[in-house]
C-alpha cells in the first residue's frame, strides 16, 4: 500500500481532483489577464491615446507611431528581465510569489490609467503606463506558463494550453461587453447605461478602474491555489548571475537539442507579428477603415470570440498532427488574410478579414506555448520560459518598429500593416525551416 504511489504515472495524480480545481484557477488567471491586455493595451486604452488625448499634438508626428515606439521599449524591458524572472521562478515555492507580485504591479498601473485626462500633455504619462502594462504582463506569462507542466499531461498540454487561452478570450469579451454597454456606447456627451461624461475621457478612465480590479477578482483563485513548482535549486541570481545561467542553459540545450535553440528564436518573430495585430488592429480600424470608437469595441468582442473558438480547437488539433503543422498552416492563412486586407478598404472589409485573421491567432499562440513546454527538461520549466520570452522580446521591437517606419516612409497609416505582415512572412520562413522532433504523444 505504501509503495503504490511512487509507482503511479505521475499523469494519474495530475489528471484527478485537486488538478481540476488548479486547472480551472490557472485558465481565471488569464480569463483576467487577457481582459487587461485587450482593453488597455488593444481596444479602448491605447484608443483613447491615441484618438483623444494625441489628437493635438504639436509637431504633426502621428500618435500612433509614438504608441508603436513605446511599446517597442517594452519588448527591450522584458528581454533585460525576463531571464532574471525564469531563473527566480525555478527556485522551490516561487512561481506564485512571482505571479502574484506581477500580477498586482498590473493592477496598479492598469488603475493608474484613470488619472490620463484628455490633454496632449498626458501623452507621454499615458503611454509610459501603458509600456509599463504590456512589459509586466508579458514577465508574468514566465512563472505562468511554467505552470503548465503541473497542470498537464504529454497528452493533455494542447488541450489545456488552447483551454486556458480561450478562457482569456472569452474573459476579454465579457469585459469588453461590460465596458461598452456600460461606459462608451450611444451618443452625445455621456455615453453607456451608467450615464457617464466623455468629457475629458472620463467614460474611458472610469473603464480603467473597473478592469484593474476585474483583474485582480480572477486573479486571486491562481494566487492562492496555484501550483508552487517544485524547481530546483533555491540559489539566488543577481542580473549577472541569472544571464550566466541562461547561456550556460543554452549551451545545454544546444548540445541536447539545437532544435530548441532554432524554434526560439523562429517563435520569437512570429509571435511577435501575432502581437502586432492584435495591439495595432484597434487602431488602424479606426484611422484606415472607418470603424468607429464605439464600434470598434464590438469588433474587439468579435475579434476576442473567433480567437477563442481558433484557441479551443486548435488545441485538439494540436494533440493530434502536432503543433509544428498547426503553426506553419495558420501563419500561411493569416499571411493570405492580411494582404486581402491591406489592399482593402471600408468598415465590412475590416470586419470579415480582421476576424478571419483572428480565427487563426488563437491556435498559433496556443501552439506555439505548447510546443515550448513539450521541449523544455522537467523542473527546468521557469528557466525555459525565460528563454522563451527572452527571446520573444528580443524581437518584440520589430513589429511597433516595422509598424511605425512603414508609417513613416510612406507617410499613411495603413502601410503599417504592411510592416506586420513582414513580421509574418519572416516567422513562417524561420519556423518553416525548424526541424522538431514529433510533438505527439
Amino acid at each position: 500500500m505504501n509503495q503504490s504511489p511512487p509507482v503511479r504515472p505521475p499523469s494519474a495524480g495530475r489528471a484527478r481532483g485537486p488538478a481540476r480545481s488548479r486547472v480551472a484557477a490557472w485558465a481565471l488567471w488569464d480569463f483576467g489577464a487577457t481582459a487587461v491586455n485587450s482593453i488597455a493595451v488593444t481596444f479602448v486604452f491605447s484608443v483613447y491615446l491615441t484618438g483623444a488625448v494625441g489628437d493635438d499634438l504639436p509637431g504633426g508626428a502621428s500618435p500612433a507611431s509614438w504608441l508603436g515606439r513605446a511599446l517597442a521599449l517594452a519588448g527591450l524591458v522584458v528581454a533585460l528581465f525576463a531571464p532574471v524572472t525564469g531563473v527566480w521562478v525555478d527556485a522551490p515555492g516561487r512561481r506564485r510569489r512571482a505571479l502574484a507580485v506581477l500580477t498586482g504591479v498590473m493592477v496598479l498601473l492598469t488603475a493608474s490609467m484613470s488619472l490620463i485626462r484628455d490633454d496632449h500633455r498626458y501623452l507621454v504619462p499615458g503611454l509610459i503606463l501603458l509600456a509599463a502594462t504590456a512589459a509586466c504582463s508579458e514577465l508574468a506569462t514566465v512563472p505562468y506558463n511554467a505552470m503548465l507542466r503541473d497542470l498537464s499531461t504529454p497528452q493533455t498540454a494542447g488541450r489545456i494550453s488552447g483551454m486556458g487561452l480561450g478562457a482569456g478570450f472569452v474573459g476579454s469579451v465579457l469585459a469588453l461587453l461590460i465596458v461598452y454597454v456600460g461606459f462608451v456606447a450611444g451618443d452625445g456627451d455621456n455615453r453607456g447605461l451608467l450615464g457617464l461624461p466623455i468629457a475629458d475621457g472620463q467614460n474611458v478612465r472610469a473603464a480603467m478602474l473597473l478592469v484593474a480590479g476585474w483583474f485582480a477578482l480572477f486573479a486571486l483563485p491562481l494566487i492562492i491555489y496555484g501550483p508552487p513548482g517544485a524547481g530546483g535549486s533555491a540559489q539566488r541570481f543577481g542580473m549577472i548571475g541569472a544571464y550566466r545561467r541562461i547561456w550556460r542553459e543554452i549551451r545545454e540545450e544546444w548540445r541536447r537539442d539545437r532544435s530548441v535553440i532554432y524554434y526560439l528564436g523562429a517563435s520569437a518573430v512570429f509571435r511577435d507579428g501575432l502581437t502586432g495585430i492584435f495591439t495595432f488592429g484597434a487602431v488602424l480600424g479606426v484611422q484606415v477603415y472607418g470603424i468607429s470608437t464605439a464600434d470598434v469595441l464590438l469588433f474587439g468582442i468579435a475579434a476576442c470570440v473567433a480567437a477563442a473558438v481558433g484557441s479551443v480547437f486548435g488545441g485538439q488539433i494540436d494533440d493530434r498532427i502536432g503543433a509544428k503543422r498547426v503553426i506553419v498552416g495558420s501563419l500561411i492563412v493569416m499571411i493570405a488574410i492580411g494582404v486581402a486586407l491591406l489592399v482593402s478598404s471600408g468598415a465590412t472589409a475590416f470586419w470579415i478579414l480582421g476576424l478571419l485573421l483572428c480565427l487563426f491567432i488563437g491556435p498559433t499562440m496556443s501552439s506555439a506555448r505548447t510546443l515550448m513546454m513539450r521541449m523544455s527538461t522537467p523542473g527546468k520549466e521557469g528557466v525555459t520560459f525565460g528563454l522563451y520570452a527572452t527571446a520573444g522580446r528580443a524581437a518584440t521591437f520589430l513589429a511597433p518598429w516595422l509598424f511605425s517606419v512603414f508609417i513613416d516612409v510612406f507617410d499613411s497609416d495603413r502601410a503599417g500593416l504592411a510592416g506586420l505582415l513582414v513580421v509574418l512572412v519572416l516567422g513562417l520562413l524561420a519556423v518553416a525551416a525548424v526541424r522538431l522532433p514529433d510533438t505527439r504523444a
